[in-house]
């Protein structure tokens, strides 16, 4: 099993891990493009992505490998080779159940030690890339406006020497009140040694230069100084700075994805006082202030001489009506800035414990993220091989498939679950582990199945219950070749009629589809709708031993009638009690059992049509025989 199984987990590893690099590098496109970055820099990156990548590709190659282990030998018949030697399914998957094990806890390590260092490096180099000026790639016949400041149109570009020709530039170093405009007939572009500018030299041109008064007063169209010069040679520096500046890699080791689990828990402990000691400090300060902000001034003498406990009486619209209209005025329009100032410094403060909460969240979630892998990887691992055990199909079409569907299931649900705890509409545990909350029962349903052998992934079953649900389930039989026992015309006549019998009184007692309380008072009765379907398959399979071909169309025209549960509810049941009292409930199933009861009388209806003919075959002048 092991060497089985290892060298596809390998290929599908390093194939998931170059797509995952492939979406990153697509992202990441404009940013390193046109840099002039090193192939050694870009390897660099590239291997640093690549194990950032590891958690996302993991899970996938572990489905992915082991639907196609046990689809390659479910579809060998290996697996049925070794359940009749007496080997169970989870005997077979030991060795691999092992070694899933050492992978989960080798992906914890891996989280632990490795990303934070990778991811840190990572981010590291890619902002020093972003902020990397590009390099030039001077475009004929349009302007150009990579040089800060600097339009730069040229006409024609020897792409061998790099000389450019009929060159316009526009020039606002200097700022657009001493704009420059030159015109030459060539010009070469070159970067400075030290890389901190670019050195444009023209030949044969024209200067054009805006002049303003030395005072800084501005003049008018009529009296605006200019320069020309005429030149043979010139040469321009243009600040730009082409050099790759590494930043410092501490900044990210600092945050929350450059750190470990010990690290992480010591700064989620940190932020907690933090919070905690804000919060409270914010709240002995609300529970101290007076709001009012009344003092001593604001009473008369005569308050003040009071008791204590008459001046808690004071009624406050009563002192402020004894003031003055204008100190009304003021005192109103004081309380309204106190309140405009309270609510901005409060909003402030909440702005700022809501900052504090989501750092809280993202350093939890990185420390969920130790965990998550390891579980996912078991999980992914006991779907994929029961499920290939069950599908038996090998190759790379068909376990690709459900691998991409199922990853791409988890992919969501997981992706969903940190946005809702890094937005706080989650605890962080819940968000975290929701995927694996879901995905885990899948897991062991599916093992179930797969050790019991159930044929829930069997197409052809599925075919046929939805072929049932939809109504649309004919009939194939054909003339057989050899026949055993030849049908009996009386037989078949006495057959025939007692079905007859029994589809009239079906009808008579169920003309139409039931009302609401009729449903649920029992609905069709199951006893003799089984015993009608049961007569017709019996007749049908009687009947299908003639040698007719004319009586065989017939046959395969009959319609072929299911007795579903959803046709009877057990009265007696508290669940079907339960679902009549709630009407919204009871009415939609209501609804989908009318749909299957307008068929199935549809059906008996088109069988009792049919059966006639049946019965006259073998009456008309000169009748073929029934077999």
């Amino acid at each position: 099993m092991l060497k089985t199984f290892l060298p596809l987990f390998a290929m599908t590893f390093l194939i998931c891990t170059f797509l995952v690099l492939m979406q990153f590098l697509w992202m990441h496109l404009t940013d390193l493009v046109g840099k002039g970055l090193g192939m050694g820099l870009l390897l660099e990156l590239f291997f640093y992505a690549a194990l950032s990548m590891v958690p996302m590709a993991l899970p996938l190659a572990v489905l992915l490998a082991s639907l196609m282990t046990f689809g390659n030998l479910g579809e060998s018949l290996e697996l049925t080779a070794m359940k009749s030697g007496g080997v169970s399914l989870f005997r077979v998957m030991r060795p691999l159940i092992v070694l899933m094990l050492f992978v989960s806890v080798g992906a914890f390590f891996f989280q632990n030690d490795v990303l934070p260092v990778a991811q840190s490096r990572m981010w590291t180099l890619l902002k020093s890339m972003r902020q990397k000026s590009p390099e030039l790639d001077i475009a004929e016949g349009e302007f150009n406006d990579q040089l800060p400041n600097i339009n730069l149109y040229v006409e024609k570009k020897n792409h061998d020497t790099g000389v450019l020709y009929d060159v316009m530039i526009y020039d606002f170093q200097q700022g657009f009140e001493r704009s420059r405009v030159i015109l030459c007939d060539s010009a070469t572009l070159q970067t400075t040694p030290d890389k901190a500018h670019m050195q444009l030299t023209l030949y044969q041109g024209e200067l054009f230069e805006n002049l303003r008064d030395a005072t800084g007063v501005n003049t008018t169209a009529r009296n605006q100084l200019y320069r020309r010069e005429e030149f043979h040679k010139k040469t321009l520096l243009i600040a730009f700075d082409a050099n790759f500046e590494r930043m410092d890699e501490g900044d990210m080791r600092s945050l929350y994805i450059g750190k470990n689990v010990s690290q992480l828990r010591h700064s989620i402990d940190s932020i907690h006082n933090r919070i905690d000691s804000i919060g409270a400090a914010y709240g002995k300060e609300v529970a101290s202030n007076s709001y009012l902000s009344l003092n001593s001034e604001s009473f008369p003498e005569s308050i003040l001489a009071a008791d204590a406990v008459t001046v808690k009486k004071i009624d406050p619209d009563s002192l402020r009506r004894e003031q003055p209209r204008t100190s009304r005025r003021r005192y109103v329009q004081n309380a309204k800035n106190e309140v405009e100032r309270s609510m901005m410094e409060y909003l402030g403060r909440s702005l700022y414990l809501g900052d504090e909460h989501k750092v809280l969240a993202r350093h939890g979630i990185e420390l969920h993220k130790k965990f998550t892998l390891s579980l996912a990887c078991l999980v992914f691992f006991f779907i994929g091989a029961p499920l290939g055990a069950i599908i038996r199909k090998g190759g790379l079409g068909t376990p690709l498939v459900i691998s991409v569907f199922l990853f791409i299931f988890y992919y969501i649900i997981d992706n969903s679950g940190m946005k809702m705890a890094r937005d706080g509409k989650l605890p962080v545990w819940q968000g975290m582990w929701l995927s694996s909350a879901i995905l885990l029962p899948l897991g062991v349903w599916v093992t179930y199945k797969a050790v019991k052998d159930s044929a829930v992934f069997n197409a052809d079953a599925w075919q046929r219950a939805l072929r049932i649900l939809t109504g649309k389930n004919k009939r194939a039989l054909a003339v057989k070749e050899v026949i055993i026992e030849d049908v009996d015309p009386a037989e078949a006549t006495r057959r025939l009629d007692e079905l007859s019998a029994l589809t009239s009184s079906f009808l008579k007692k169920y003309p139409r589809p039931q009302g609401y309380l009729s449903y649920w008072r029992g609905g069709m009765d199951s006893a003799e709708l089984r015993q009608l379907t049961a007569s017709l398959e019996v007749t049908v399979s009687y009947l299908s031993n003639t040698r007719s071909r004319k009586l065989m169309d017939l046959l395969n025209a009959v319609p072929v009638i299911q007795d579903l549960m959803i046709l009877h509810p057990n009265p007696r049941s508290f669940w079907s009690r339960a679902a009549m009292y709630i009407f919204p409930v009871g009415l939609i199933i209501w609804v989908i059992a009318l749909l299957f009861e307008t068929r199935t009388i549809k059906s008996i209806k088109q069988l009792q049509k049919i059966l006639p003919q049946i019965q006259s075959y073998g009456t008309d002048e000169n009748p073929p025989r029934l077999n």
